[in-house]
């Protein structure tokens, strides 16, 4: 970790910019800036798939004092391009911590920053939207570095997925990874196929801990190939970036809708979505955090859930045969839906709660009952 102050410019691409200092390396990185308002769980934001391509900013002002771990992990690696906060704290204390998140950032080539009033940034993002950006210590002239921002690379539009998803089929159980298996060992009582658009291991988990076994799929994998390892069930991963440009995910989807049960969670509600012949659109600076009220439609209850998204399914484009199971409580946006006759369902926050409240769990027993045919029970 750098032991001296270096000084860092923060830009967005409307020219509005912030100082700070690095407290990891030197450089240069671009992306769209978010806001996350979680108070905990920023080892796993930082190895959320869905956050490729983005620089989050940190709300709570202190960042890092229970450090890092080897179990917290979400994925293989820090997918962030970049991180603001407002203080970070080095000295870090907690019994599971291996290292300060410094370290751990440096370590991956993370550009962090400290010293920034992210306050007035969230607010600015929150009026204006989210929009793109970079972070540089290298290019301290303002004009200069705006101009590199606006040359950098939009966020919409984009197909992030063939970043984050796998390159190859792999088995995961009780037992945990084997990266070297390309088929279901039948020895669990449901077999999930999972397509894999940046998965988070905790949904894994959740499924293992069901008697589940889990193949994981390639983005880019056919539904006839999916189908030919007669799954009971298919699972939607969360992933990255906008879901309008992923149309050969959506065609496989399409394919595979009422041939397998399918549970979907955030871009894989997209994806569902878009497959029941919805379109989707761009939200003015998303759902970030662990906080956010989400209303169960079925039962009526109120849940507080993890999100991480930009970007909605219309309601208004759904077929009439589909429920809206869950709206947002903040701003009335669609969180979930169910196709009773296909026996597809999905929601659009992360009921794995990592990190997060644990109240939307029972979605993964949803799961089970809707494999096992007990379609009329799935929203307890």
């Amino acid at each position: 970790m750098l032991k001296e102050k270096i000084k860092a410019l923060l830009m967005l691409e409307d020219g509005t910019y912030f100082w700070g200092y690095s407290f990891t390396v030197r450089g240069e990185t671009f992306g769209e800036f978010v806001f996350n308002t979680g108070m905990t769980g920023y080892q796993e934001i930082l190895t959320d798939p869905s956050y490729y391509g983005q620089i989050v900013v940190m709300t709570y002002p202190l960042i890092g004092n229970y450090g890092v771990n080897s179990e917290d992990m979400e994925s293989r690696r820090i997918q962030v391009a970049g991180f603001v906060v407002r203080e970070y704290q080095q000295y870090y204390h907690n019994w599971r911590a291996e290292k300060s998140l410094g370290e751990w950032l440096t370590e991956n080539g993370i550009l962090a920053i400290t010293g920034v009033d992210t306050r007035a940034l969230t607010r600015h993002i929150r009026n204006f939207g989210a929009m793109k950006g970079g972070i540089t210590t290298e290019t301290l002239d303002p004009k200069k570095f705006l101009e590199k921002v606006k040359e950098s690379p939009d966020y919409v539009g984009r197909d992030l997925i063939q970043f984050v998803t796998t390159d190859q089929i792999y088995y995961y159980d009780r037992e945990g990874f084997d990266y070297q298996r390309m088929t279901f060992k039948g020895k669990a009582k449901y077999k999930i196929a999972v397509l894999d658009c940046g998965l988070k291991f905790n949904q894994l988990r959740l499924l293992a801990e069901r008697d589940a076994e889990c193949l994981i799929f390639p983005a880019r994998t056919s539904a006839e190939e999916i189908l030919c390892h007669n799954p009971d069930g298919i699972f939607l991963s969360n992933g990255p970036g906008d879901p309008a440009p992923l149309t050969y995910i959506v065609n496989t989807v399409k394919e595979l809708l009422g041939k397998k049960p399918i549970f979907g969670i955030c871009l894989g509600h997209q994806i569902l979505g878009q497959a029941l012949g919805a379109t989707t659109y761009k939200l003015k600076f998303g759902h970030r955090g662990i906080n956010h009220p989400v209303l169960n439609l079925i039962n009526r209850r109120v849940e507080i859930t993890s999100q991480n998204h930009g970007f909605c399914v219309k309601a208004e484009e759904l077929p009439n045969e589909v429920i809206v199971t869950h709206v947002n409580l903040n701003d009335n946006t669609l969180e979930g839906i169910y196709h009773p006759e296909l026996k597809a369902f999905s929601v659009q926050y992360h009921p794995e709660n990592a990190p997060g409240p644990h109240d939307s769990i029972y979605l993964f027993d949803s799961f089970i009952k809707l494999i096992e045919g007990k379609d009329e029970n799935i929203y307890p």
